[in-house]
Order: C-alpha cells, then structure tokens, then sequence
C-alpha cells in the first residue's frame, strides 16, 4: 500500500509543477485533463502526509520515553499518535479504492413505467416527485427533458437532467427496477396490486468523452404534445435525434426553441452512446466479482415499496427503512449512504483479494 502512496504523491507534485506551465494552460483540452487528475490525487496524498507526520511524532515520542522526566507526557503522546495512526491507515484503504470517474457529474434519469398499466405510470410519477425532492434538498437543479403523461397524473416515461456535483455519486445506484405494493386509487375493491417502474441513471458527458459522427444522426422535427403552451403546441419545435448505426432514439420537446430541444436531446444520446460503451468495458470486472450492490443492470429488482407495511426494501443490501411518507418526499439518504458503504466494502474486499 505505502509503495503506491509514494507513486501517487510523486504523480501529485509532477502535476503541481505541470498544471503551472505556461505551455500546458495554453492546450485547454491537456490542462483541464492534467488538473483534473490532480485534483483526484489531493485528498490521498494529504491523508497521507499526515500519515507521515503522525509516524514521526510517535517515533519522537517512542525516543523521549527513555527520559524519566518526559515519560509520563511522551507515552500519553505515543498511544495518542498510535491511535491516530491506525485510524488514518483505514481512511487511506478507502481513499485507495479506484473511484467511479463519473462521481462528480450531473446525470440524466429515465422513468418508465413497466408492469401493471396505469399504476405503473402512477408509480413512475411518485418517483420523479421524489427524486425532484431529493434534488431540492442537494440545492440540485432538475431539468425535464422529455415526458409522456397519462390522464390520470402517470407517466408512461419521463427523461430528466439533474445538474450538480456529486449527482452521479449519489443517484447511480437508483438504476434498476422498482417495485411497488399498494391498493391502487383506480382499483374499486381495494386489493393490493404490484406494479413496477424502472430508473436508468446515466452521467452527463462531455464532448471529449464520445465522439458523435454528424453524418450518423437523423434529426426529427415535430409538433409537441401536451401541456406547453399555445406557442409550443403550434410550432414544430420538438425534436428527435435518430443515431443510425446503433438506433438508438433521443427525443426533446419541453423547451420553447428547437435549438434547445436539439442541444437536449443529443445530450441524452451522447449520454446513451456513452452507457453503452461503458457497460462493454465493465462486463469483465462485471462477470469476474459481482457487486454486492448489483450491477446496476434496468432489468435488476432492486427495491420494493411495500404501502400496507409502510416499508421500503433495498434487496441488494437488505435494508429496510419504515419511513414511507419521508422516504417518498425525498429523504432518502440513509439508503443512499448505507449502499456507498456497501459498494465501497464490497470494493475494498476486491482490492485486499
């Protein structure tokens, strides 16, 4: 472990001196790669200089025990620095573990409503209003992207940009298929009906990352429907963007303009493209040690909300929190913490392996 600190804290101030040539800052696309780089080392390499500090003054004080003077003093100074020590090391193990490169970005979610008709749909609208929630309480912006409503209040599917740091990092592990048990308001006789929604939680990308042949999008224009206005329902705003060689489809029709609708929907493309491409990558990692957490697959149970019992179950971890009406109004960091702590487990395990 302490062989690949030194690395990393050498890497560190090579990039220190490296992020401040005038030749570097000049190439925008190498400096801003070079500085992100560093930035993802800072938090190791000053753990572990106080790593290091902390060694030296229980070295120090080790020496000092042999004067009878300083004893008593020098050993409340070794057992406290020893202590200390011990505590550091497992914060290091932590800050060692590869991290997801995707932590800090905003992402784009998409709701579906998947089994059981208008309540599916209904269900899929109860989590956007809490994952809008949620975002309210991180101070995250949430953007509609594109949205299919249903009479009653449903969504048979609705696409969202949440913008913030860190959004990534706290919503990735929300992929996946929800389930809910409750007595529908649409059903007469009051049985327990289970219906499902599913989540897919995609970062946002940048132009650097996935590169986007002109030539392979087929662009779409049409009238949007629903709510909007009488300047968007008349115009033919809405766009669609076709990408040929996979088929994959991105539609936009919230915005007002057509430009806007199309800088939408091919954020959500490139989002796409580039989900794709990281679940080729990962399938390997993927089919050698399965996280505990799950894999984030769209076709993975991973949590039921159960109405009667007031009880939401994340299957993955086997949690269960008893807070329905909380949970649903966007408290859900509890859950959300106890599945990084899982997944980083699960990791460290691989890593001592």
């Amino acid at each position: 472990m302490f062989e690949k600190l030194e690395a990393v804290e050498k890497r560190y101030e090579e990039l220190t001196l490296q992020v401040s040539d005038p030749a570097i800052i000049a190439n925008t696309n190498e400096w801003r790669k070079l500085v992100k780089e560093h930035s993802s080392m800072e938090d190791v390499v000053l753990k572990y200089r106080e790593y290091k500090n902390t060694l030296n003054a229980m070295n120090e004080a080790k020496e000092m025990m042999s004067d009878k003077e300083l004893k008593e003093l020098a050993e409340e100074e070794f057992y406290s620095s020893k202590e200390k020590l011990e505590k550091i090391e497992e914060d290091l193990k932590i800050l060692l573990i590869p991290k997801d490169p995707n932590d800090d970005k905003s992402v784009i979610c998409e709701i579906r409503g998947g089994a059981g008709g208008e309540e599916a749909s209904l269900f899929a609208s109860t989590l956007f209003r809490m994952y809008a929630m949620y975002a309210e309480k991180k101070h995250w912006k949430i953007e509609i992207l594109n949205e299919n409503a249903t009479e009653l209040g449903g969504y048979k599917e609705i696409s969202f940009m949440v913008s913030g740091k860190g959004a990534y990092s706290r919503l990735k592990f929300e992929s996946g298929v929800h389930r809910v048990q409750r007595v529908p308001d649409t059903e007469s006789s009051g049985r327990i009906h289970t219906s499902t929604a599913t989540v897919a939680v995609l970062p946002v990308v940048e132009d650097v990352e996935i590169d986007i042949n002109p030539a392979d999008i087929k662009m779409e224009v049409f009238r949007a429907s629903g709510a909007g206005g009488q300047h968007i329902n008349k115009t033919s705003s809405a766009v669609r963007l076709i990408h040929v060689p996979t088929g994959l489809v991105a539609e936009c029709q919230t915005q007002r303009s057509q430009l806007q609708n199309r800088e939408y929907a091919m954020n959500l493309l490139k989002s796409r493209l580039y989900e794709i491409e990281k679940e080729k990558q990962d399938s390997e990692i993927a089919n050698a040690r399965k996280s505990q957490v799950g894999s984030g697959d769209r076709s993975e149970k991973i949590r039921t909300y159960n109405y009667p019992q007031g009880r939401i179950t994340d299957h993955r971890i086997g949690m269960s929190i008893y807070q329905m009406e909380n949970f649903l109004n966007g408290d859900i960091d509890e859950m959300v913490d106890n599945l990084i702590a899982a997944d980083r487990a699960e990791k460290l395990k691989g890593e001592e392996e």
